[in-house]
């Protein structure tokens, strides 16, 4: 097998990889701005320079020549290459700034002509504290600055569209942005103007930089140059904690992280998973970040009663009508909820003799894009079905409701009066008992109990994208009350993981009063009479992997934090 030899170490390599890249695999540091492994190589920074050699040949024979010791004579490039561009061949040495002071030299006189015009914003730029650029001035740039003369100055705080922001004097000209329009989203909504120490992207005359991907150019910015409208100034990466997720937009599921302040959800950002969504997140998943912070119910409450009311109530209350309509209740599931929170639902249903009818399916047909968005506005519809609940056909069901079939309705994170399931008059006569995340549901003014429902930013559970994919949450936020459970997953070294009044970053009003669905059901059963209730949605997820084809392997051991593929739908039902 071919190998190579960097900074004095052997490793044998299969193919052509590109130098960049298989360093970066192997896990030797290699500075650049740049290279992005998703698209072309402009090889333009010029940061991640090396100098390479090869065994030089006898020009006759093409034998490889050797010196006294036995060993190859290596000859090296007469100039320093790009790592980037550059395609390993066999024999070759390589030597980056670890083991070769002209490559170290180069690389921080590149790093020199960076930072000439580059402004001093580091105080006040959102990329402080993981900014590329500030992280490899530090690690192999130059001690101070000789450059005394003003500084060139471009265009700031320019609105590019209705999400970016570009400040073009801390821009390098990298060109990420410009290449993610042309060759990802091929929006083509950026460009490079200007020539030299002058040039900047920016949209050609009349073209707003609005694409459904546009922020993702904020990301792969190796300095500030690109910010959120809605992020900007408003916190410091180490006054966040980020938090492993995925979005609930829709059924792709992508991966992504929520930051989060004071028990806050500030930002939402991509994730890296090659099985999903790669290195991308569309605006759409991003922007969803204020649905997990406002409108949010104070606590579950009975009878629209205005006053709180306390859980305890609220769960006997629910118990009594349980008991009361039996088989005359209306079992709603929800694609919103996990796959815990609806296996429940199946729990509740049979314990009192119904069952659950299916989830109310919210298709907005046209919207995808047969990438990261789908026409499918759910994250667990399939989640859903392999549980045995299907989409609900909405003209049936609505006829259904509004002849007064039903006596009540017990409805599991969802809203059927904005799907267009019923109306709230036709829930006048009826008892209607809901899972809730927001206090903008327009089902609320009709029901008898309302149980506020965690949201995904604050549950652990399972989702199964349009693909069939199996994917966990973890909590980014704290609730009030919060279980065992949920605390034993929440990060270590978070600073809200427990709060006092005496915390300067702790606010009682950013706590939430809700539960897990799947906290909320078992101790329902229990009222009921049911006994060997399974407890957490570990052993929720265990149990299903082994009772259920349609879930097998899909624990959370299995999971990580990148998921795992189930097998298709249609060979379970020919199994």
């Amino acid at each position: 097998m071919p190998q190579v030899i960097i900074d004095g170490k052997k490793y044998q390599f299969e193919g052509q990889p590109g130098l960049l890249q298989f360093c970066l695999d192997h896990g030797i540091e290699l500075p650049h701005f740049c290279y992005h492994p998703s698209m072309s190589i402009p090889a333009n920074c010029r940061q991640c320079l090396v100098d390479i050699g090869a065994p030089a040949r006898d020009r006759a024979s093409g034998e490889i020549q050797v010196n006294e010791d036995g060993e190859p004579v290596i000859q090296y490039f007469p100039k320093l290459q790009t790592s980037c561009s550059h395609v390993i061949a066999d024999g070759q040495v390589i030597h980056t700034a670890r083991t070769s002071e002209k490559v170290k030299d180069a690389q921080c006189d590149t790093l020199e002509f960076l930072l000439i015009n580059h402004p001093l914003d580091c105080p006040i730029c959102d990329q402080a504290g993981h900014c590329p650029l500030q992280i490899q001035a530090y690690k192999y740039g130059p001690e101070g600055s000789r450059f005394e003369f003003k500084k060139v100055h471009k265009p700031k705080k320019v609105k590019l569209g209705p999400r970016v922001v570009l400040d073009a004097e801390r821009c390098i000209n990298c060109t990420r942005c410009v290449r993610f329009t042309d060759e990802i989203s091929k929006s083509g909504q950026l460009t490079i103007i200007e020539r030299g120490v002058k040039n900047y992207p920016i949209t050609p005359p009349g073209v707003s930089f609005d694409e459904p991907y546009s922020m993702n150019v904020i990301d792969i910015c190796p300095v500030g140059a690109l910010t959120s409208v809605d992020f900007r100034f408003q916190a410091r990466i180490w006054e966040m904690a980020s938090t492993p997720s995925i979005t609930t937009t829709n059924a792709k599921g992508s991966n992504c992280y929520l930051w989060v302040r004071d028990n806050l959800v500030l930002r939402i950002t991509p994730r890296d998973n090659p099985d999903v969504n790669e290195f991308w997140l569309p605006d759409e998943d991003r922007l969803t970040y204020q649905r997990f912070n406002e409108d949010r119910p104070a606590g579950p409450s009975v009878d629209q009663n205005t006053e709180q009311t306390s859980w305890d109530t609220s769960f006997q209350r629910v118990v009594d009508l349980l008991g009361h309509h039996g088989q005359n209740m209306l079992f709603i599931g929800s694609a919103y909820a996990t796959v815990e929170d609806n296996w429940m639902l199946l729990q509740l249903a049979e314990a009192v003799g119904g069952q659950v009818a299916g989830f109310i399916p919210h298709v907005d047909i046209g919207h995808g894009d047969g990438w990261l968005r789908t026409d499918d506005r759910t994250p667990n519809g399939q989640g859903c079905e392999r549980l045995g609940i299907p989409p609900l056909d909405l003209p049936l069901w609505r006829a259904r409701i509004e002849s007064g079939e039903f006596d009540a309705m017990y409805v599991l994170e969802d809203d059927p009066v904005a799907s267009g399931l019923c109306s709230l008059e036709s829930l006048v006569d009826m008892d209607v008992i809901l899972h809730y995340y927001n206090t903008t549901n327009q089902t609320l003014p009709a029901t008898r109990v309302a149980l506020p429902a965690a949201m995904v930013a604050e549950t652990i559970g399972t989702y199964v994208n349009e693909s069939g994919r199996a994917q966990r949450v973890v909590p980014a936020k704290v609730i009030k009350g919060t279980n065992r459970t949920l605390m034993m997953q929440m990060g270590l070294s978070r600073a809200d993981r427990h709060g006092t009044p005496f915390d300067r970053w702790h606010n009682e009003s950013h706590y939430i009063n809700c539960k897990p669905s799947w906290e909320i059901i078992p101790i329902l059963l229990e009222k009921l009479g049911v006994r060997d209730v399974p407890k957490g949605p570990r052993k929720m997820m265990n149990h299903l992997s082994e009772a259920n084809p349609a879930f097998l392997g899909a624990t959370y051991e299995a999971m990580g934090l990148g998921g795992v593929q189930l097998s298709s739908m249609e060979m379970e039902v020919m199994g």
